[in-house]
């Protein structure tokens, strides 16, 4: 994949989950690519980093949380979109820590991530939006 374009990581532990969200960017014309947890998709961003990441909560392994805190210090330009099953309020307090772009329940409407991914990838990389240095 050439990742010079704008593309979306989906990092979900349910196949099914995954494959459905891979068809509808697909059908979007977004490229995208599939992790089946955490730690392998913070392995592959050597390889560059997604316009942003649809992000579950709940996995085997490293949590989506801990994934979307690493991904704070590794990559802040990289937007994060929370999906899940079910979040407990302080679940969803951590995860407003990093301040996700969105954060949808499953199942979710397939506009509103598709709009959530359309923000994510519009917006200019971090280094386009910063001032002058001090």
């Amino acid at each position: 994949m050439d990742t010079s374009l704008p593309w979306v990581a989906v990092v979900d532990d349910d196949e099914a989950i995954r494959r459905a969200l891979l068809r509808l960017l697909r059908s979007a014309g977004i490229a995208a690519r599939a992790y089946a947890g955490g730690a392998e998709f913070l392995a592959a961003l050597d390889g560059g980093h997604p316009c942003c990441v649809v992000l579950d909560v709940h996995m085997p392994g490293l949590s989506g949380l801990e994934v979307q805190a690493r991904l704070a210090t590794l990559a802040p330009a990289v937007g994060v979109i929370i999906i899940t099953g079910h979040q407990t309020e302080a679940e969803q307090a951590q995860a407003q820590l990093h301040q996700p772009l969105a954060c949808l329940a499953k199942p979710f409407d397939d506009q509103a991530i598709l709009d959530a991914i359309g923000r994510a990838c519009a917006r200019p990389p971090a280094s386009a939006t910063a001032g002058p240095p001090p």
